[in-house]
C-alpha cells in the first residue's frame, strides 16, 4: 500500500521524518480528498483576504511539520493522513496576521477567528481518544490533529509575525 510510506505512524517519526511533511498528502477516500482540497481553497482565500505574504506563508510552512509531530501526544493514533490539521494551522496563522495589523476591525476578525478555532477544537474534544465516528463522513477524524494544527498554526504565526 503506497499510504503506508507516507502517512503518519508514531513509530516511525523519529526515523522517517518526511512522515511529518507527506501525511498531509496521503487521503482515505475520495469524500476526504475533497473536503481537504475545499479547505484548502478556503484557507487560501482567507490568507490572501488577511494579506498574508512572507513571515505569514514561513509559518504555515513551519507549523506544518509541527502539527504532525504533535500527534506523538497521542501515541493510539497508529496512522494519520490528511490535511486537515495543517489547514486548522493555516487558519490559526492568518487569525495572527490580522490580529498583528494595525486597523481595528481586522484585529477583532482576528480574534474572532481564533475564538472560533478554540471553540471548534474544544467541541471535538481531542483528550477523549484518537479518533472520532462523525455522521456523514466515511472516514474518522483525528481531533487532535485540529487541535495540533491550530497551536502550531498560532505559536509560528506569533513568532515570525511580531513587528
Amino acid at each position: 500500500m503506497p499510504t503506508a510510506r507516507l502517512d503518519w505512524q508514531p513509530g516511525l517519526a523519529a526515523g522517517q521524518p518526511w512522515r511529518w511533511w507527506t501525511a498531509a498528502f496521503v487521503h482515505w477516500s475520495a469524500l476526504h480528498l475533497g473536503a481537504n482540497l475545499l479547505g484548502l481553497v478556503l484557507v487560501a482565500l482567507l490568507g490572501a483576504a488577511a494579506a498574508c505574504r512572507g513571515r505569514a506563508v514561513a509559518a504555515w510552512l513551519l507549523a506544518w511539520p509541527l502539527t504532525h509531530l504533535g500527534l506523538l501526544l497521542q501515541p493510539a493514533l497508529r496512522h494519520y493522513g490528511g490535511l486537515s490539521g495543517v489547514l486548522h494551522a493555516g487558519v490559526a496563522v492568518a487569525a495572527v496576521a490580522l490580529l498583528r495589523q494595525g486597523a481595528r476591525p481586522r484585529r477583532w476578525i482576528g480574534i474572532a477567528l481564533l475564538a472560533g478555532l478554540l471553540l471548534k477544537v474544544l467541541l471535538e474534544s481531542p483528550w477523549l481518544g484518537p479518533l472520532r465516528h462523525v455522521a456523514g463522513w466515511d472516514i474518522p477524524i483525528a481531533p487532535l490533529a485540529h487541535a495540533t494544527g491550530a497551536l502550531a498554526g498560532a505559536l509560528c504565526g506569533w513568532l515570525l509575525l511580531r513587528r
